[in-house]
């Protein structure tokens, strides 16, 4: 019988440790990896660009610096950047009547980067973004949440794409929420809310646990 402690669990793009905290509580062997410094833990946190650990590294040194090395990682959930992804910032792909060859590029990179996160070699793998841009080219999400389905007083359209992983059910609904918006942008708007991390380890902790445990 696996336990969660034997259950390794990549949180891609993430120095907010919400999710992987979150995890981390339920006994879940969690790390968060990000270019920038952790909020809480440098001992959970990989500090640095996370593609090699997306083709299946499994040893790293964490923020505090110590070296681990672990079998595989089973479970991966991601979050790349949505500046030059999402629908709201197509306006932006335009200068002066033509498409900005510039932003265009920055565009592909991030779409190829998304896709690398969604075929990550692990198990189990959830990639986090709102509404893209057709010209992105991304394939078809898996589904969608907002975090007023969790206790949170606010609407944010959120999509996953997932392989292997059932979408997440509502918990708590929170009556007449509010739209969050922020005049902040980047990693601020970006951080999960604590109910939804909450609900995604236990959820997913769970269902990854009974199947291995078949």
């Amino acid at each position: 019988m696996m336990k969660p402690s034997q259950i390794n669990v990549l949180i891609a793009c993430e120095e907010s440790q919400a999710e992987c905290l979150a995890f981390r509580e339920r006994g879940f062997n969690a790390y968060s990896c990000d270019i920038q410094k952790a909020r809480f833990k440098p001992e959970y946190h990989i500090m640095g660009d996370v593609t090699p650990y997306l083709d299946g590294r499994s040893w790293f040194k964490t923020q505090d610096g110590h070296r681990h090395r672990l079998s595989k990682w089973h479970l991966i959930v991601a979050h790349p950047p949505c500046t030059y992804l999402c629908k709201v910032s197509s306006v932006q792909l335009w200068k002066n009547g033509e498409i900005d060859p510039i932003r265009l590029h920055q565009m592909e990179l991030a779409a190829e980067f998304f896709k690398r996160c969604l075929q990550a070699k692990a198990d189990y793998v959830a990639v986090e973004n709102p509404l893209p841009m057709k010209r992105a080219g991304l394939p078809k999400p898996s589904c969608f949440i907002q975090p007023s389905w969790y206790g949170v007083k606010y609407t944010k359209k959120t999509l996953y794409w997932l392989r292997n992983l059932p979408p997440l059910i509502p918990t708590v609904i929170y009556p007449n929420p509010k739209e969050f918006v922020r005049a902040s942008r980047g990693k601020y708007r970006s951080r999960t809310f604590p109910q939804v991390a909450h609900a995604m380890a236990d959820q997913w902790g769970k269902y990854i646990l009974s199947e291995y445990n078949k």
